[in-house]
């Protein structure tokens, strides 16, 4: 699989702050402070000109051995998309996060796809995404994980 993907991290690895990129001003704006003890796994950020069902672009995240920095534009590749769909108490839209490695990457290089991971760090992975909905009053359900392949297609759909 030879396609590469600009993601744009919006919060890096290890944060215990939220940032977003605010359309309208070009900067990147304090979310949200996380409760004691949470942090970002991995950096995340989005796939620019993608939009998804809530209207946002697609999310992203991104298995690397380094933090990066809100802003900051890394190319990588697709080894994945963990389908969910989050519900408030508006509304229930699919709200799925795509995997990523950076193509400069040397400790992850090694890592073709989601079943490449450790079981329990995927876990833990979803259950960051579960625990930080809750802080919103939304739920998230994982559906499934998909391929890097089935990732790509979802992708071109979203663009």
């Amino acid at each position: 699989m030879s396609k590469s993907v600009n993601i744009i991290i919006e919060t890096p690895r290890g944060s215990t702050q939220k940032y977003a990129f605010d359309k309208k001003t070009g900067l990147f704006k304090l979310k949200k402070i996380m409760p004691a003890g949470m942090i970002f796994p991995f950096d995340f950020g989005f796939i620019p000109a993608t939009t998804g069902e809530d209207g946002d672009p697609l999310d992203a995240m991104i298995i690397s051995e380094f933090a990066s920095f809100p802003g900051c534009m890394i190319e990588c590749r697709p080894i994945g998309v963990l389908k969910a769909e989050q519900k408030s108490k508006k509304e229930k839209v699919r709200n799925d996060r795509y995997f990523f490695v950076p193509v400069l990457s040397k400790q992850f290089e090694h890592i073709d796809s989601l079943d490449d991971i450790p079981g329990d760090q995927l876990k833990e992975i979803e259950e960051f995404f579960i625990q930080y909905n809750k802080i919103d009053e939304k739920e998230f359900h994982v559906l499934g994980i998909e391929s890097p392949k089935t990732a790509i297609k979802l992708l071109s759909k979203n663009e």
